[in-house]
């Protein structure tokens, strides 16, 4: 006898709301880190969620205060991937592949 496999969508729901709890716990992780960059006279602080939190310059041109950010930036980028590669099944799991 073969049993019909009902969907549960309470279960779905349930595991929805688990990733969107990770999500949040990394997202406050990530508020938490730093990533601190000087660079040609420009020091940088900003924050794993990419919020600059220091940004002072010697007198320097503009150029420099943009290199000096971007790289900023990408270290920052690079903090969250890493948090955001913890989170088991990642989005893949969401959306029924990953596995």
């Amino acid at each position: 006898m073969v049993k019909n496999k009902m969907i549960n969508p309470f279960k779905q729901i349930g595991e929805i709301k688990k990733m969107r709890d990770q999500a949040m716990q990394i997202q406050k992780q990530l508020q938490a880190e730093q990533v601190d960059i000087e660079k040609n006279g420009v020091h940088i602080v900003i924050s794993g969620d990419q919020k600059i939190k220091i940004l002072e310059s010697n007198g320097h041109s503009d150029n420099d205060i943009i290199e000096a950010v971007n790289e900023a930036i990408k270290k920052s980028q690079e903090v969250a991937a890493k948090k955001l590669s913890q989170m088991s099944g990642g989005l893949g799991g969401l959306l029924g592949g990953g596995q």
